[in-house]
């Protein structure tokens, strides 16, 4: 084959369709339902949206009604916010899915100035007899208590032994209540250090002491008899996140930490704080504490923050397997469409492969990725049949999106291939092994302090695939059936994040990820004269294997936490594979350039431009 002027117009007619397709699938929005069905709060005051706020004046309940810079929320509104559920406050005639009260114990009914307060106890018991006795298993819950029962000791002198065993006792007995009325989602936060409050700060040293020792021994006991009762749960980090706050407060945007935004200083009142009781107008931004022992606004954007960062991180891993495969596949492809058909002649040939894979997904999080890779290999023929080896390399630079970091994907490929090629029926097989290496990069951000945790996991990715076709030939036009099989086995290893005294520090399992895809199709191509050849290939795929349902991670910080789990991705499983390109001939060698583009497949689109080029020995 030669190349001549006239075939450059239609190549570049036939890329440039190729292109603008394969840019515009990956571009398209896609939109996909968030992980949880909808978010139940248990708590006390720092987790109330607004229990009391139907017994205040209905003249200020605009601006109050909550324990914080009011009319700011509180991190359980935030965290509803990003997930589109609800936080909205249940109780005193309110139907919410927040049953939090201030001033709530764990186990330990109580009243206030402004009537009852129901314990953390009596507040699941609600919330399951509204549902039947059942928990949502889609959703995910929220039980954060045990600081009011250590204000019962500080300040009322309740024994200090039998109150925390009592507390840590029902925190653990709704955990369990909750896991087996159908809660597989259970959010536990740690006492925040009470040593460090405006409150014990005012009373001296050893009030702080004393602060922090129950603070640590609540946090400790209720996550060691979390774990020795095979409670899995999500766990938050506030006592040390806290301190770490307070050891850098300017960092975060605090000029103040040890007195309260809210007016009168350490004795104010944040259910009632509002503008006209602000120490100054931007106090809600430059102070921790509202007042004695509950965050401003502003802190509790941070606390949720943090607590997006816990939930979406394993399932930012769990991204890892699946751009393998996508990268995986992409290879597979290539590997088997580098020859057009029986060469001419039997004896050797080589060819090379340069593409580029572009992934974009949107989910809960956001995930984009590009994968510039070169593969090729020789070919032996003999009659009917092809043999060869190949080998490549590639590298895949991804983002999770939302500024949640990203990783960088490096791979190494060798592998087999033989096929059979025939007047009209064809069939070619692959098996390669890939060893791959990760470096990722996951970002935290804490208001306007941006942290990093890295970890570089290893990992495999054997891949087995078979297509086959028969062509139907007229005149200038060849078309026909396709069909083709790829199976993949990815194994990650599991690490550990650096940094891992932070409370942002995650560790991860091994991952392991199996793939079976089939694909259905048609294609043709059609032969303009003896440089240029364009074709199209549609296939529908299948994904046989089920997906990880769950997601799993480790805190660090927690001594003695156990591994928690939270949803996995989810990909459709089934979608629609279009490939335009042309076969031509560029400066003496065969040439095939082109692209492939995924559609159809909610909540995101692959795809891959490419060209190989190959010429006999």
């Amino acid at each position: 084959m030669s190349f001549n002027r006239g075939a450059k117009r239609p190549v570049r007619s036939v890329l440039t369709v190729a292109l603008i397709t394969a840019a515009a699938a990956v571009a398209a929005p896609a939109f996909a339902a968030g992980p949880y069905s909808q978010t139940v709060f248990f708590g006390d005051s720092l987790t109330d949206g607004g229990f009391f706020r139907p017994l205040l004046p209905a003249s200020v309940r605009p601006v109050t009604g909550q324990f914080t810079t009011n009319p700011g929320l509180v991190w359980s509104q935030y965290l509803a916010d990003f997930y589109g559920t609800g936080a909205a406050p249940n109780g005193n005639g309110q139907t919410g899915t927040n049953y939090a009260a201030g001033g709530a114990r764990v186990g330990i009914n109580s009243t206030g100035a402004l009537g009852p307060i129901p314990s953390l106890a009596t507040q699941v018991t609600n919330y399951l007899a509204a549902n039947g006795g059942r928990a949502d298993s889609r959703a995910l819950f929220t039980v954060w208590g045990g600081a009011n029962d250590l204000f019962a000791i500080t300040n009322a002198g309740a024994p200090a032994t039998t109150t925390i065993t009592n507390a840590v006792t029902s925190e653990i007995g709704i955990v369990a209540q909750l896991q087996n009325a159908g809660a597989k989602y259970i959010l536990v936060a740690t006492v925040p250090d009470l040593g460090l409050t405006p409150a014990f700060r005012a009373l001296g040293p050893t009030a702080q002491a004393q602060g922090t020792a129950l603070t640590t021994t609540y946090n400790s006991s209720l996550f060691s008899g979390l774990a020795s009762n095979g409670l899995r749960v999500i766990p938050l980090d506030t006592f040390n996140l806290i301190r770490e706050i307070t050891a850098s407060p300017a960092a975060y945007g605090f000029s103040n930490i040890a007195g309260t935004a809210c007016q009168p200083q350490i004795t104010a009142n944040s259910l009632t704080c509002n503008p006209t009781s602000y120490v100054t107008p931007d106090a809600p931004n430059t102070y921790l504490f509202a007042d004695g022992v509950h965050p401003t606004s502003r802190a509790h954007q941070i606390l949720s923050q943090y607590a997006v960062s816990v939930l979406e991180a394993p399932r930012q891993i769990a991204l890892l397997p699946h751009a393998t495969a996508v990268v995986g596949r992409a290879r597979a492809d290539r590997v088997s469409s580098h020859l057009a058909g029986k060469p001419e002649g039997d004896g050797m040939r080589w060819w090379v492969d340069t593409r580029a894979d572009v992934q974009r997904y949107d989910d809960a999080n956001s995930y984009d990725g590009v994968a510039p890779a070169v593969t090729g290999g020789v070919d032996w023929t003999s009659g009917n049949f092809v043999y060869g080896g190949f080998a490549g390399v590639g590298r895949n630079f991804s983002d999770f999106g939302l500024r949640g970091g990203d990783f960088d994907q490096t791979d190494a490929t060798l592998g087999g291939f033989a096929g059979w090629y025939g007047d009209n029926v064809w069939v070619n097989g692959q098996l390669s092994y890939t060893m791959v290496r990760y470096e990722v990069n996951r970002e935290v951000w804490l208001g306007p302090v941006k942290r990093g945790h890295s970890g570089s996991p290893d990992g495999s990715n054997l891949t087995f695939g078979v297509n086959a076709g028969y062509n139907f030939t007229d005149e200038a036009l060849t078309h026909g059936p396709v069909i083709s099989v790829l199976a993949q086995q990815i194994d990650i290893d599991g690490y550990a994040e650096d940094q891992p005294t932070l409370s942002t520090s995650l560790a991860y399992p091994d991952q392991s990820f199996d793939s079976l895809i089939t694909s259905l199709g048609w294609q043709a191509n059609y032969k303009i004269n003896d440089h240029l050849a364009p074709y199209a290939r549609m296939t529908w795929d299948v994904e046989h294997e089920d997906q990880a349902k769950e997601a799993f991670a480790r805190s660090q910080s927690i001594t003695g936490s156990l591994q928690y789990a939270v949803p996995g991705q989810t990909f459709d499983d089934s979608y629609l594979t279009l490939q335009m390109g042309a076969r031509t001939e560029l400066f003496g060698m065969d040439a095939n350039i082109g692209a492939s583009v995924t559609t159809m497949q909610g909540g995101g689109n692959d795809a891959t431009l490419f060209a190989t080029f190959g010429k006999q020995f």
